[in-house]
């Protein structure tokens, strides 16, 4: 393994051994690529995934960047969640700083209406 990734799964592990989700305050994480953005809720006492959004399916222009199409998953995430009745989560930024898109995230799903 690459240096970066080797300090990324450290960070990782250490987070999650603070963090675990319920099903009224599920965990926030999220997986970036190169190029999407993914995003879940998951309620860890059961192992289920509740909510999930991606950049997959998002319209994509040639002015928009990966920051704002971030921002938009959040928004996404924050509206679907709720629906289901949840308000609050833990925020789980799965080993990558918290910078850029996992920020515009985070900040998209406050905007929607989240609190973490």
């Amino acid at each position: 393994m690459e240096k970066k990734q080797i300090r990324r799964t450290k960070i990782k592990r250490r987070i999650r051994g603070i963090i675990s989700g319920t099903k009224e305050k599920p965990r926030m994480t999220i997986f970036r690529s190169n190029k999407e953005i993914y995003v879940q809720l998951i309620d860890d006492s059961l192992g289920n995934t509740l909510v999930s959004a991606s950049s997959v399916k998002l319209k994509k222009t040639k002015s928009s960047t990966k920051s704002s199409i971030a921002f938009e998953v959040g928004k996404i995430i924050a509206e679907k969640s709720i629906k289901l009745g949840i308000n609050e989560v833990k925020f789980d930024r799965n080993g990558y700083l918290y910078h850029g898109r996992v920020k515009n995230i985070a900040d998209g799903a406050r905007d929607g209406g989240l609190k973490f």
